[in-house]
């Protein structure tokens, strides 16, 4: 397997170029187990874990590899390996760790395409798909929207006009997997070397799309439920994928919540219409309101813009200041921390000169 088919390039090869000297080679994250790692090699596919010396100086969860990464590794007899580094992202899909414990968790990295899976049945949200596309933006990747379950639309035109008005600029793919429809729009995008990853919540038709693609059933498929099209997780765990035709593909498990970890170019791009507006305001610090010469307010009037997408603005824009904020407070807590280390280490290293 040559490692150009699991997306190495260039950019990897001058990350890589300061460990050449250490004998170590490369691999792709493939799968993440607990404590494990699953690899794909130039060699084959090899199971690692992380050496104690990256796991003493890792500082949060970012540092550890995740599905997508190039890792440094040692290989060993019957298909082992130790992972001693991760090599720089080229792109990062993040987001906040679900619950209140505020940490950075990185889904998939170096993707260079994402398809947004949307279903067009009743888990159709457009709010969802407005913030997904602010962490696809600020990752790095390109955003696809890919609107599956065609065959259970009646109202496809309206749906894909709505989905047309907040995705300004981002090309959309309307499918259905299980009647086979759609699918021929997608092969410009996985072709040899690049990495094409998933997104979307449960039940939207990510794991059938995958068995299609690779013409088997690799990921377990479940109904959705009756009562309300929402589906169960039947994708646990986040894998990458080998196409016949030569592309990458990542799976990811269905996200009940999407924090943001990081936002402002994401918001920005994602929201290009109203900045765009917001510039034309007649005041600088123009809140969108009820001051005169709003240039949003009139768009709203005029029926350009509907307000249910400002009030998604502003709900947005708030929750990326406030991660801000908190990310701020995070690293003036850990340099701090890192200030008393030192000092309590001179003021002990200091002692015992003088004992001596």
């Amino acid at each position: 397997m040559k490692l150009t088919d699991l997306g190495w390039s260039s950019f990897f090869e001058e990350k890589f170029s300061v460990y050449v000297q250490s004998g170590h080679c490369v691999g792709r994250v493939a799968a993440e187990y607990r404590h494990l790692y699953g690899l794909l090699t130039a060699s084959g596919e090899v199971l690692a874990q992380v050496s104690g010396k990256m796991r003493h100086q890792s500082a949060g969860r970012g540092d550890f590899p995740t599905v997508g990464d190039w890792v440094v590794i040692e290989e060993f007899p019957g298909d082992k390996a130790m992972i001693h580094a991760v090599l720089p992202r080229k792109s990062k899909f993040s987001r906040k760790v679900a619950g209140n414990e505020f940490e950075e968790q990185i889904v998939a990295a170096n993707v260079d395409l994402v398809f947004l899976v949307m279903s067009l049945n009743q888990d159709f949200n457009l709010r969802r798909l407005e913030r997904y596309l602010v962490v696809a933006w600020e990752s790095g990747s390109t955003p696809v929207v890919i609107l599956s379950k065609s065959d259970l639309c009646d109202d496809l035109d309206e749906k894909v006009a709505q989905v047309q008005s907040i995705a300004v600029g981002v090309p959309i793919h309307v499918i259905s997997s299980i009647q086979q429809q759609g699918l021929e729009a997608l092969s410009p995008y996985l072709v040899h070397g690049q990495t094409v990853a998933l997104l979307g919540s449960s039940g939207v038709g990510k794991s059938t799309l995958i068995n299609t693609l690779l013409g088997k059933e690799v990921q377990r498929v479940h109904e959705v439920r009756e009562n309300d099209a929402r589906g169960r997780h039947t994708t646990t765990n986040r894998e990458l994928f080998l196409l016949p035709e030569g592309g990458i593909i990542i799976d990811t498990p269905g996200m009940r919540e999407l924090h943001f970890w990081e936002g402002d170019h994401g918001f920005d791009t994602t929201f290009t219409d109203i900045q765009e507006l917001a510039d034309k305001c007649f005041f600088n610090d123009c809140r969108h309101q009820q001051e005169p010469g709003c240039a949003v307010q009139q768009a709203i009037t005029a029926g350009l813009l509907d307000l249910t997408r400002l009030d998604s603005y502003r709900n947005l824009q708030r929750e990326i200041a406030i991660t801000a904020l908190n990310l701020d407070k995070k690293q003036l807590r850990r340099a701090e921390n890192k200030r008393r280390g030192r000092a309590s280490y001179k003021s002990r290293r200091s002692r015992i000169i003088k004992k001596h």
